[in-house]
């Protein structure tokens, strides 16, 4: 099994969290589209005899494309690359773009997955964020998306910012829950350098997040979709049985993946590369067959240390039995000392030297990990 992931990095507008590669001018689009296929053909030899079985379409925006250039850059991973008879093909979309025709033109293309950005249902909400879309586009296009014959929707939303009162989030839950969405992507907002949110904090202009009101929300969030039937697979994604996100999954499991546009990262197991963030040093780094890639070859430790935050970070847990011969003496000692704190607070459980967290150990997921880690 491998992945790829196509980078898309243009976006109508700038959401004022978002620290992500992007641009919102769309001159080099052409140019940009022409490249993406130019790379999936230099990069036809990255996986040996995998086939794949995921595409997912991220960003950016990918629901901003012509149908044209999806199909054009489908068409070129068909071409270069074995792919599976059946395929999980993800586009993340904006709501402002799911209109009926247009997600019927997706799926007549083989899209049959939906990964929605709605980040809420509140029109103040949104205006703060500075999305493209408002309340009433975010309910209708998930209508359009189930009478269009899309039906493994996946839908993403934002807690913890100050204006998101409990009972504001307490109606995007359960506005989710009523529409019977089969898979939740549901995140903190965090603060990152560069964003605008970040300098109107610096500023004053807006309050910092505050993490009890963030960690509040997370439980709710957490008991509500555990009472309807949600199973709580990674950190902040949420699947109906069966409908865990393919795509993502294989990230969490350490499978290869190659990641196609400026950007995208790629991984083989033993190293890590990523492309140039800069859509014109891409483009033509492409145009001379010399794609611009920087690659860190992974130590034995740095994998391990993967293997921890990942698996804690999923509901399988992670399972060190296999890693523990690799331990130096010191690092044996420091990690039952570990494991032997998180279980007297209750923060990790231990099953079949399978570690995983609990629900309070959630809260604190990446720091616990952190401790983990060998050094």
């Amino acid at each position: 099994m491998a992945g790829i992931y196509i980078h898309i990095p243009f976006c109508k507008k700038a959401c004022h969290y978002c620290n992500f590669h992007f641009s919102t001018t769309f001159n080099l689009k052409n140019e940009l589209i022409d490249s993406l296929v130019s790379e999936i053909e230099l990069r036809k030899s990255y996986f040996a005899s995998e086939k794949i079985e995921t595409i997912y379409f991220g960003g950016g925006t990918p629901s901003i494309l012509e149908l044209a250039d999806l199909e054009k850059i489908v068409n070129a991973i068909y071409k270069n690359f074995q792919v599976a008879e059946k395929i999980e093909l993800t586009l993340e979309a904006n709501p402002d773009d799911l209109q009926k025709e247009k997600i019927i033109a997706f799926a007549k293309m083989g899209v049959n997955r939906l990964s929605i950005g709605i980040q809420s249902f509140f029109d103040e909400d949104l205006l703060f964020m500075n999305r493209t879309h408002n309340g009433s586009e975010a309910v209708n296009c998930i209508h359009n998306a189930l009478e269009s014959g899309i039906d493994n929707l996946s839908v993403d939303l934002i807690f913890g910012y100050p204006l998101l009162s409990d009972e504001k989030w307490s109606h995007n839950v359960n506005t989710v829950l009523e529409m019977n969405i089969p898979h939740l992507s549901c995140y903190a907002m965090t603060i990152e350098p560069h964003t605008a949110f970040s300098s109107f904090i610096q500023n004053k202009k807006m309050a910092p997040m505050d993490a009890d009101q963030s960690a509040k929300q997370y439980e709710y969030l957490m008991n509500r979709l555990n009472e309807n039937g949600y199973e709580h697979y990674e950190i902040s994604n949420y699947a109906k049985p069966g409908k865990r996100a393919q795509h993502n999954s294989s990230y969490w499991k350490g499978i290869s993946y190659l990641g196609i546009g400026p950007s995208a990262h790629s991984y083989n197991g033993s190293c890590r590369q990523w492309n140039i963030a800069n859509n014109a040093n891409y483009i033509q780094g492409i145009q001379n067959k010399n794609p611009l890639i920087e690659l860190e070859v992974l130590t034995a430790e740095q994998i391990i240390n993967e293997s921890i935050m990942i698996g804690l970070r999923t509901i399988e847990g992670y399972n060190y039995e296999t890693v523990l011969n690799q331990f130096t003496e010191a690092q044996k000692v420091a990690f039952e000392n570990t494991k032997h704190q998180y279980l007297s607070q209750k923060l990790i459980r231990e099953s079949n030297q399978i570690i995983t967290l609990t629900q309070q150990g959630k809260l604190l997921a990446d720091h616990i990990a952190a401790d983990f880690f060998l050094v």
